[in-house]
């Protein structure tokens, strides 16, 4: 694995009992421009949380998702590989030492200068899904590892995929008779159930992981020996979506076992890309402008007396034109306060709209908040995933400044395991918890939990 020192990256050592939301307490201080603050050490629970949980897969991270040097860094520090869709994503990993080993070309529809690229830069492994990428790849790859994406169940996602992406099961006979008479070696299976589940469906992956056998099956007739499954992305990245990671996994493991058995020889990777990244990042956003609405009521009786309803409308310095982006797929968000209202402070209901001159830049249709001032400071959670990385300067607006944090525990995990790489599970006779014989078990238990 690849090492790094504290100089390779931008990020603040957090001081003994403090956590990144002491350091964002700070950060409002010096400036009234909104700003990201990203915990690498919650990078790392998530990555040894995957380890525990689903130990038979590697994950290649979806670089896509959140293309951060900071975050990157660090999961080449921990040993992932990743899923790379372009020239530059690829680019992006192999300046940071990633063997192309450790790579996959995960896009079943190249531009063919990239693909030149990451022929003539050593990335073997990549997708297809159709019978004109392979005349493609047959005419300017060298020595391709090939995978058939095939579409499956992505219904319950906000962003699916498979009405853009994958051949359906019929077709797969065919997709591999051509490869064969191309001379091109398929190594492997792969899909994606969608991503950011709404109504999420865990089963999705075990009839998908079903569907891979039968490929499987299907490539074994024509004589290929296929060795590797990827199961894609989708996971949760945080713990207030409606179903936790281990719900996911606690399909997906049996399912491994029942089709793809450890003793089979095939090895198994995945695509996470919001798992990693969506708790670690907090968005700070300012009140800019501030407008009160009153409507008048009629009265609720014949006694009673007509009132005026108070609804707020604060106006913050990013927008759906920025890191609220998925606004327009369906995502919602809700803010936090950055300090407790007083116990007696009345409340509003309120409305949040970005900074552009456009008239559906808002944030949060209906929420409730005290009266807040202009200059006063919201908190929006798990910020971390298509969010930094879709954003634009429409109307001039920069983005975010992006602050990147570590406690000094966590990054000495993140060197240990650099170097020496996970540890096994320590014996009950081990006497200390020392840094040579960590117990993977109390891996999450060791570190501080982020106060985001």
């Amino acid at each position: 694995m690849t090492s790094f020192t504290p100089a390779d990256f931008e990020f603040t050592f957090l001081e003994e009992g403090l956590c990144a939301l002491d350091f964002i307490e700070q950060k409002m201080k010096d400036s009234e421009d909104a700003f990201f603050v990203g915990d690498l050490g919650d990078v790392l629970q998530k990555h040894l949380r995957w380890v525990r949980a689903m130990p038979r897969v590697t994950p290649f991270y979806a670089v896509k998702c959140c293309d951060s040097r900071d975050v990157v860094m660090t999961l080449v520090a921990l040993g992932t590989g990743f899923d790379c869709a372009s020239k530059t994503e690829i680019q992006l990993v192999q300046s940071l030492g990633v063997d192309p080993s450790r790579i996959i070309y995960a896009n079943p529809c190249k531009q063919i200068s990239h693909m030149k690229y990451a022929s003539a830069h050593g990335v073997q492994m990549m997708t297809f899904d159709s019978e004109g990428e392979l005349m493609k790849v047959a005419c300017c790859y060298e020595n391709p590892k090939l995978v058939l994406r095939i579409a499956v169940n992505d219904a319950g996602s906000m962003f699916a995929m498979s009405n853009k992406f994958g051949a359906k099961l019929e077709r797969c006979p065919l997709l591999l008779e051509q490869a064969r008479e191309l001379g091109l070696d398929v190594i492997g299976v792969s899909f994606h159930v969608g991503s950011g589940c709404t109504d999420p469906d865990p089963e999705a992956y075990s009839q998908a992981i079903s569907d891979a056998r039968r490929v499987f099956d299907m490539g074994a007739e024509l004589g290929y020996n296929m060795t590797l499954l990827d199961i894609g992305g989708g996971f949760p990245g945080s713990d207030d979506s409606k179903l936790k990671f281990e719900e996911f996994t606690a399909v997906i493991n049996p399912a491994l076992d029942k089709h793809f058995p450890a003793h089979s020889g095939v090895r198994v990777i995945a695509e996470p890309g919001r798992y990693y990244v969506s708790s670690a990042y907090t968005l700070a956003v300012n009140i800019i402008a501030k407008k009160e609405k009153i409507e008048e009521q009629m009265a609720c009786d014949d006694e009673g007396d007509g009132a005026n309803k108070r609804t707020l409308m604060y106006y913050v310095n990013d927008g759906i034109y920025g890191s609220f982006h998925n606004i327009l797929f369906g995502a919602r968000y809700m803010p936090s306060l950055h300090k407790k209202p007083k116990l007696d402070e009345p409340m509003y209901p309120c409305s949040i709209w970005g900074q552009t001159s456009s008239g559906v830049d808002r944030i949060v249709e209906q929420c409730i908040l005290p009266d807040l001032q202009v200059g006063e400071w919201l908190l929006f959670h798990n910020m971390g995933a298509y969010t930094i990385a879709c954003s634009t300067t429409f109307n001039g607006f920069q983005k975010p400044d992006i602050h990147h944090v570590i406690s000094r525990s966590a990054w000495q995990w993140i060197q240990q395991i650099s170097t020496q790489g996970l540890p096994a599970p320590v014996e009950e006779s081990c006497p200390s918890r020392t840094p040579s014989c960590w117990s993977r078990e109390s891996s999450l238990e060791l570190l501080a939990k982020p106060c985001l």
